[in-house]
């Protein structure tokens, strides 16, 4: 702890303070999320992007074979575009917060708002990471099981849980995706939602942000772990519970940042 107060001394007058928080502060901000998912739902403005996107995997997955070993991948990194895509709870939490109008007409706000320009940023900065996941687990496949050419689904199991190169392919594909869930949890962690709040830039936004994860490192990790298991409780089965998942963790983000970071 000693290194981030040092860091703490030379960047507390540059950039907004950071709390450190414990588990009652994780349980407050779900509790407060869930309360403003009830209070502004969400799901019906998901419903047309999300069962879309599960019959696109399902086609894909029917007529090209190539298709199957990156369709995890990418359900997975999907994770990565969270925080941009959830922009727009950010700012119905805030404005509810506020007790200001808080309907639906404002959830675009942020693409028009004094921050668009920092969102845009790190909403870049975003994309170019999924990508970035998306090369990696390429080519991790082509390094393990590709050479075998495109498989059916069930030669495709087969290979990845009974072959050598299989097993590498879980273990490495699984370490580097790790590295990049920490990468985008630390710079994420309250940027998105700072960006919102306040008229500040993205390096700013994402410095504060490495800030509140290094002083906080058991609760950021007990939040991302807790943001992949009800992520992959929404993706089962055939993405039916992303709708719910997705507003509630938007809106519970947003609390979360308040709790880090004082306003």
């Amino acid at each position: 702890m000693a290194h981030v107060q040092a860091l703490d001394a030379r960047l507390g007058n540059v950039l907004p303070r950071v709390r450190r928080i414990d588990q009652a502060d994780l349980n407050w901000a779900l509790r407060e999320g869930w309360k403003d998912f009830r209070a502004r739902r969400g799901d019906v403005l998901l419903l047309p992007f999300i069962y879309p996107l599960a019959g696109f995997a399902a086609a894909a997955l029917a007529f090209d074979k190539s298709f199957l070993p990156m369709l995890f991948p990418a359900v997975a990194g999907l994770s990565i575009l969270g925080p941009a895509v959830a922009a727009g709870f950010y700012e119905l939490a805030r404005r509810r917060e506020a007790g200001l109008e808080s309907n639906w007409s404002h959830f675009l706000d942020p693409l028009r708002g004094r921050g668009r320009g920092a969102l845009g940023v790190l909403t870049v900065g975003l994309v170019v990471l999924f990508a970035a996941w998306l090369g990696a687990a390429s080519l991790i496949f082509h390094s393990t099981i590709g050479a075998l050419g495109p498989l059916s689904l069930s030669a495709f199991v087969r290979q990845l849980l009974t072959t050598p190169g299989g097993w590498t392919m879980i273990v490495v594909g699984n370490l580097v995706g790790f590295v990049f869930a920490v990468a985008t949890l630390s710079l994420t962690l309250v940027s998105f939602p700072m960006v919102i709040d306040r008229p500040v830039g993205a390096a700013t936004a994402v410095a504060t942000s490495l800030r509140a994860a290094a002083y906080n490192p058991a609760i950021t990790a007990r939040w991302g772990l807790t943001v992949a298991a009800l992520l992959l409780v929404g993706c089962l089965p055939l993405f039916l519970g992303l709708p719910i998942i997705l507003p509630a963790l938007g809106y519970a983000t947003w609390h979360l940042y308040t709790r880090l970071v004082p306003r």
